[in-house]
């Protein structure tokens, strides 16, 4: 079988991150820094990727998106907008969460804490064994890292925050920015041409939002509704 084609692309932060990979290689990537405006630049961008290359979206053999942790806008945008792709195309598309991104670029090791940054400077976390994860995601204080947190010994502690909350278990720091370690839109269509490998369809994508959205519910009352 040849080689699959893999448009991928993330809208999870400040950004529209896309990049087309057939098997082992990266056509073309492109990553966009915007705060805002992400709805309305990432299919214009995908179908600019597509053309330079001489390529419709009929010759794509599957989707990757980036799921988060992140911004909820802007992950409901490319999620949304890969399940809708992968019902009009009638090809499968592959979820890839940032921790996942995390685990496929560092070095292998028995227990590996991954890291994000999340706001008002706390940080999502996720426990990974032998490069799977083992358990949910969940934000924590860094500079108070809850005690029920499930930290093997020599447990490697990497990304944002790391040396805060390797301190408090012992375990290995190994503190770095995400920059550093994943070059979006790369991995996250390598990790998917990894799964889509793997025996029968991957899931559809969702959200991982892990915390709940900052919104307050409205101070004022309510419309009555008539008869």
């Amino acid at each position: 079988m040849d080689a699959p084609l893999i448009l991928g692309f993330d809208t999870s932060v400040a950004h529209c991150a896309a990049a087309l990979r057939h098997g082992d290689n990266v056509l073309l990537s492109r990553t966009e820094d915007m705060p805002r405006g992400q709805a309305e630049r990432l299919m214009p961008l995908l179908e600019d990727m597509l053309t330079a290359e001489g390529l419709g979206w009929s010759d794509l053999d599957a989707l990757a998106v980036g799921v988060g942790p992140g911004n909820f806008t802007g992950i409901r945008i490319s999620v949304s907008a890969a399940r809708g792709l992968a019902l009009a195309l009638g090809i499968p598309a592959a979820g890839v969460s940032a921790f996942e991104m995390l685990a496929a670029e560092a070095e292998p090791a028995e227990h590996q804490l991954f890291c994000l940054p999340a706001p008002r400077g706390s940080v999502y976390v996720q426990l990974f064994t032998k490069g799977c994860a083992t358990e949910p995601p969940r934000q924590i204080d860094p500079d108070n890292p809850p005690a029920d947190l499930p930290l093997p010994a020599g447990c490697q502690v990497i990304g944002a925050q790391a040396t805060q909350i390797a301190n408090a278990f012992a375990g290995a720091a190994l503190p770095a920015t995400v920059a550093t370690i994943i070059t979006l839109p790369e991995t996250l269509t390598r990790v998917a041409l990894d799964r889509l490998a793997a025996p029968g369809s991957p899931p559809p994508p969702a959200p991982l939002y892990v915390r709940s959205a900052d919104a307050a519910p409205p101070r004022d009352a309510p419309p009555v509704i008539l008869p």
